[in-house]
Parts: structure tokens; sequence; C-alpha cells
């Protein structure tokens, strides 16, 4: 073990494997589901629909507009610039030093993709 923090793809890919193997609706490309190109193509998807991706080396959620609102005014994150310059209203990307919240935040964007 050389004592260093997990890299940004290893603490994503922790996620993967630990929502991936306890949620039998939840898929992503390295346990065997469908990949796509483009938006989302490592992307944690549960009923077909996305809900958390890595991007630019950031967690990105898909949450209600109002919770995204809240988080943005806390710091934690961002609303999510897919490259068009359009801001997404319902995802955040997750800022560097909330790294510990990943995976409470991967948990409610699923909950809300559920409840889609």
């Amino acid at each position: 073990m050389s004592g260093e923090p997990p890299s940004t793809e290893e603490r994503y890919g922790e996620l993967v494997a630990s929502l991936a193997s306890s949620q039998p609706d939840v898929t992503h490309p390295s346990a065997g589901a469908e990949s796509t190109r483009g938006f989302g193509a490592d992307a944690l998807k549960v009923d077909g629909r996305i809900f958390a991706m890595l991007s630019r080396e950031r967690l990105v959620v898909k949450l209600p507009r109002k919770r995204v609102d809240e988080l943005v005014g806390d710091g934690v994150g961002v609303r999510f610039d897919p490259g068009h310059g359009r801001l997404m209203k319902e995802w955040l990307s997750v800022n560097p030093g909330h790294e510990a919240s990943w995976r409470e935040l991967a948990q409610e964007a699923l909950a809300f993709g559920r409840s889609r």
C-alpha cells in the first residue's frame, strides 16, 4: 500500500462495484451492461436511465432541481455542463474535496432515478 488516496477513477470504480453488486437493478458497462458512446458512456443506470457518471474527473449525479440548487448553494458542486454551454438543471457535478459524499449522493440519485 502506498498510502496515497485513491485516484478519481479508482474511487468511481469502487462506487460502481458497490452499487452494481448490492442493487440488482443498477447497471454499468463494467458489470456486463450494454455500453453506449458519448454522454454517459461509463454511466451507472437504473431502468435504462443514467443517474450517476464520471465526467472530467468529477462525479456527476442526477437529482431533483431543488436539491441541486441546495447543493450548489452549499458549495458541494456546480450544475453540470455537458460541453455545449448549457447548464443541466437536474445534474450536479460534485466539487473536488467532497469525495466523501460520493456514495451518499449516488444513492440519493439512484432513489431519484427509481422514482421517475
